[in-house]
């Protein structure tokens, strides 16, 4: 047997094996990233300055629901006894407060999604950003969102880690 010949069954083995060599350990990561930007101290003080933003157009939709509340046991406590143009007046009027309900609920709701979804289109990218930092210092391979796994061991969770990161990164203004 030529010396040559002992070489290429190494070679096929070689290539055969390069493939498994090259399945070196995968380092992953797992993060809630729904719950670490909801649970940023930046969104918390958001919601409750959004909250507190709106309050005053959410008394006045509850101090309407009282009036067509007030309007509604008028006719009900009057029937039968108010005069026709009596009871138009009021069904007129429960009908208008109704509308205003209505298209304050729909203002306010539109408004509240608006400035929510902004916030949290900012906050998202800026987590994105801290969990990326994260994985590089970690020397994460890849970083799965919780809602893409069926099965994780809880100490590849990096969402308290995310969450003190973005803190400490985006402090609450």
């Amino acid at each position: 047997m030529p010396l040559g010949s002992g070489r290429a069954p190494l070679a096929v083995c070689a290539l055969l094996l390069a493939p498994i060599a090259g399945l070196a350990q995968t380092a992953v990561g797992v993060i809630n990233l729904q719950r670490a930007v909801l649970e940023s101290a930046e969104i918390r003080k958001a919601s409750a300055e959004l909250e507190a933003k709106y309050k005053p157009r959410q008394q006045e939709m509850e101090k309407i629901q009282k009036d067509l509340q007030d309007v509604q046991q008028k006719l009900q406590a009057g029937a039968g006894k108010l005069t026709p143009q009596a009871e138009a007046d009021l069904n007129i009027q429960g009908q208008r407060r109704q509308r205003e309900l209505q298209r304050l609920g729909e203002d306010l709701q539109a408004d509240v999604d608006r400035e929510r979804n902004d916030i949290l289109s900012r906050s998202s990218q800026r987590m994105q950003q801290v969990v990326a930092k994260l994985a590089g210092e970690k020397n994460l391979d890849v970083v799965i969102d919780v809602s893409n796994t069926v099965f994780f061991k809880p100490a590849l969770d990096l969402t308290a880690e995310a969450i003190a990161a973005y803190d400490k990164a985006h402090p609450p203004k």
